[in-house]
């Protein structure tokens, strides 16, 4: 099989994920989702006959008789009037939900006002992506030189202690670490603030520096509970190498051993690492709702914590969809680099 057809075969693999999750969403909450619709015309129409004084001239059973016309024809120009089931309502939801029209929040907003549910996720999108990215890439790069270091020095003390410290922190649920930093770090010693939003708006000049700074103790918690883990399957993949005959002959051949570790046996360890590192990425995004709302970090965890909460369907739908399309894009750039390690994946 050519790289090219490997690629294209995993792409199309993954967009029929996505389109799988889409349909399944919305068959979930499709019933739900059309009582949420037609209460919304209702209070659109309502609030709109009232603003124009479109009554101002009839009586009460009148005006009720001409605000209901209205709101049954808004209801059959947006499909309202059809079972949410019918294969062109469906349609027209996927062909919306794929270029991003998720329609209006019914209670959020954004930080600016808006409830449209593409600009609400476009401010905390970014947000989610700089504090997991940050804590991921961090926990990798401690986790991939504690871990080779461990297995370079099997059954030591330094290995002990890895292995020991990875049970340990993976034993503890986040929300718990989290309230103990803010306790001990906001609280007792008020080194970093207890919330994580900036009290500034999102406009102000400075506020990016404030997001940074806020973000430092969300960021160390992240930190300590996953790079124990990370050097533990670190340790795992690289005890396997370092027991091939390349490694070897390369001791017998007298290359130092920092050398065969971090250049040669590394190298050969990376696919399973690469896989790892892509899941923990998008997994990160994906599973940011309880680190959020223990921090009130404003991201995409935060928002779906509220949208379940007052129920806010479009809201919930745009965010599963958002974070879904990044998990499995980080999949196919895992599917990339693994092939560009192992040369076995795209040939076999």
């Amino acid at each position: 099989m050519s790289f090219k057809r490997y690629l294209l075969t995993r792409a199309i693999t993954m967009f029929g994920v996505l389109m799988a999750t889409l349909l399944l969403t919305i068959a979930l909450i499709g019933s739900n989702m059309d009582v949420i619709l037609n209460k919304s015309v209702e209070i659109e129409i309502r609030k709109m006959v009232t603003d124009n004084n479109t009554c101002k001239n009839m009586s009460a059973d009148e005006c009720e008789v001409l605000t209901q016309k209205l709101i049954d024809e808004r209801k059959r120009v947006l499909g309202l009037d059809k079972p949410w089931y019918e294969p062109k309502r469906i349609g027209l939801a996927v062909q919306k939900i794929l270029i991003l029209d998720f329609g209006h929040a019914t209670f959020l907003t954004s930080d600016s006002g808006s409830s449209d549910v593409k600009d609400i996720i476009i401010e905390k999108l970014p947000r989610t992506i700089l504090l997991f990215t940050t804590a991921t890439i961090i926990i990798s790069l401690i986790g991939i030189f504690l871990g080779a270091l461990s297995a370079s020095k099997l059954n030591s003390k330094l290995d002990r202690l890895t292995s020991t410290f990875a049970v340990v922190s993976s034993s503890f649920p986040v929300w718990w670490i989290g309230m103990l930093m803010i306790f001990v770090f906001a609280f007792a010693y008020q080194i970093f603030p207890a919330r994580a939003t900036p009290p500034i708006p999102s406009t102000d000049p400075g506020y990016i520096g404030a997001l940074l700074y806020h973000m430092t103790l969300p960021v160390i918690t992240i930190i300590l509970i996953g790079f124990g883990s990370w050097a533990y399957l670190v340790r795992n993949f690289m005890i396997g190498v370092l027991q091939e005959d390349f490694v070897t002959a390369k001791r017998a051949i007298g290359i130092p051993e920092k050398k065969i570790l971090y250049r040669h046996a590394l190298k050969n360890a990376a696919p399973p690492i690469v896989t790892v590192l892509a899941l923990s990425l998008s997994g990160s995004l994906g599973g940011a709702i309880i680190t959020e709302a223990v921090f009130d970090w404003p991201g995409m965890g935060r928002l779906y914590y509220e949208a379940i909460n007052v129920l806010d369907l479009p809201v919930i739908i745009g965010a599963t969809y958002v974070l879904t399309a990044f998990f499995l894009a980080s999949i196919f750039l895992a599917d990339i680099l693994y092939a560009y390690f192992d040369p076995r994946v795209k040939t076999g």
